[in-house]
């Protein structure tokens, strides 16, 4: 198991991350949460990874803090909710409004999310409810959404930009996805959407 990845960044390619450690690249998939908290381009950085092992593929993914991973880790034991989703999910909302909806049983909420369904919504409110319990709640949602300068806003800004791409007619997932393909570092939510308007209009 490769628990932890510490290199330098060389390339970003949302959801990828490409880390050098001692000339080896390593590919890294990320949240977009862990994306808008990386440092920039060949400056070091340090990752909590967790590493998949599938018949066709070995796949690494990478969290900017322990929390984030603790979250991770306990998303994948859900019932039906694969890598890829748990993923997802830690893109398409912060982790102190995932508690909250787990909290309030908030299915709509979690329907939101890209790939959610309501059964998938429900099931995720009924194991993790358990689980979160376990958990230093307070210490995942400061680590996640970001005690380091700078990095809350940037998760609120991209929760922002989620939702004004949702106003202008795009579906969460849809919005989540665009988002993934941008450069996040340092824009606020205003730069992020038109951003993902360009991309979307050139994918068009």
């Amino acid at each position: 198991m490769i628990g932890r990845i510490c290199g330098k960044l060389i390339d970003k390619q949302p959801p990828f991350l490409l880390v050098d450690v001692q000339g080896v690249g390593y590919e890294i998939e990320a949240p977009a949460s862990t994306l808008a908290s990386c440092p920039a381009l060949g400056e070091q950085i340090t990752l909590h990874t967790h590493l998949i092992v599938r018949e066709d593929a070995h796949v690494l993914c990478g969290f900017i803090s322990e929390q984030e991973r603790q979250l991770f880790r306990h998303l994948i034991k859900v019932n039906s909710v694969g890598a890829k989703l748990a993923l997802g999910i830690l893109s398409g909302m912060s982790a102190d409004g995932f508690v909250r909806c787990v909290q309030e049983k908030d299915t709509a909420g979690l329907t939101q999310l890209p790939g959610v369904g309501k059964k998938t919504a429900e099931r995720l409110i009924i194991e993790m409810r358990d689980r979160l319990k376990d958990m230093n709640i307070s210490a995942i949602t400061q680590s996640v959404t970001g005690n380091k300068p700078g990095t809350a806003t940037d998760n609120n800004a991209m929760q922002d930009a989620i939702s004004g791409l949702v106003s202008l007619g795009y579906k969460p997932q849809e919005a989540s996805r665009l988002l993934q393909h941008v450069d996040l570092n340092g824009l606020n939510s205003e730069a992020m959407i038109k951003s993902a308007l360009k991309i979307a209009a050139t994918a068009g």
